[in-house]
């Protein structure tokens, strides 16, 4: 009987200890999904700014949204992962200067869960939302462009990508992308970026290949590669977010257009 009662007091105690883990685990799944499903949201002014501008025409589907000039576009397209719990909308205002000065096309695609992470190989499937574009570069804001390199590394590939174009972000050592000859790479940070401040990203720069082009755009934070607002863990810019996206548009064009 004693064994019994001891057998009995040992599965009282297994029982509660496994409910005791199921809860904890459906807290964390819970708590996480609150989180990734709280996306920082496209701040409305500089969004209708950009969707004012005659020479972008700004469309929106189910799967991505994505900025188109509305002369001659250039043939060129960028498809860009958007940073972790970045709506892709916060992209339009950066981009579109790029878009109205290149012609070049720009996707931003959803995520799942507002995470590159995910979905990185999404790019496979952005593609075929602009036809008319035949050079791809793939690209990404913070998280969305260390995936974004990921993929470019992963050899699964179907599309001829001809270059990366890193935003406060950058590749790591396993998408062994360091001895790629066939890529243009563009990297630019954020001089007031205390997310992933450029000593960081300079730590990484053996990542990429020899002719990467490293700039630093010394007044602008991690949020104003974007437009969606403060940032936790942020560095104080020195530059309004108009500024910044001028000069982050001058870098970019002028890699697009060599």
């Amino acid at each position: 009987m004693a064994g019994e009662g001891r057998g009995f007091r040992w599965g009282r105690v297994l029982v509660l200890a496994t409910a005791t883990v199921v809860a904890l685990l459906l807290v964390a799944v819970l708590a996480f999904l609150g989180w990734a499903l709280t996306p920082y949201r496209a701040e409305a002014e500089p969004l209708a700014r950009a969707e004012g501008d005659p020479a972008v025409e700004v469309s929106r589907g189910e799967d991505s949204v994505v900025l188109t000039p509305t002369a001659e576009p250039s043939g060129t397209g960028i498809v860009f992962y958007p940073g972790a719990r970045v709506e892709p909308d916060a992209y339009v205002a950066s981009w579109a200067p790029v878009v109205a000065a290149t012609g070049v096309t720009v996707v931003v695609p959803h995520v799942r869960l507002h995470l590159a992470l995910l979905d990185q190989a999404r790019a496979e499937s952005a593609v075929r939302e602009a036809p008319d574009v035949d050079t791809w570069y793939l690209g990404g804001h913070s998280m969305g462009g260390a995936f974004a390199a990921q993929h470019l590394g992963g050899g699964d590939s179907d599309t001829d990508w001809t270059g990366l174009v890193l935003w406060a972000s950058y590749a790591v050592d396993s998408a062994e992308l360091a001895a790629r000859e066939d890529l243009r790479v563009l990297s630019v940070a954020g001089g007031r970026d205390e997310v992933l401040p450029p000593a960081e990203i300079e730590e990484r720069r053996s990542a990429l290949p020899a002719d990467a082009l490293m700039v630093t755009i010394e007044d602008m934070n991690h949020a104003q590669f974007g437009a969606y607002g403060e940032q936790s863990g942020d560095g104080e810019p020195q530059a309004s977010t108009a500024e910044a996206h001028e000069e982050l548009a001058a870098v970019t064009t002028d890699f697009l257009v060599p």
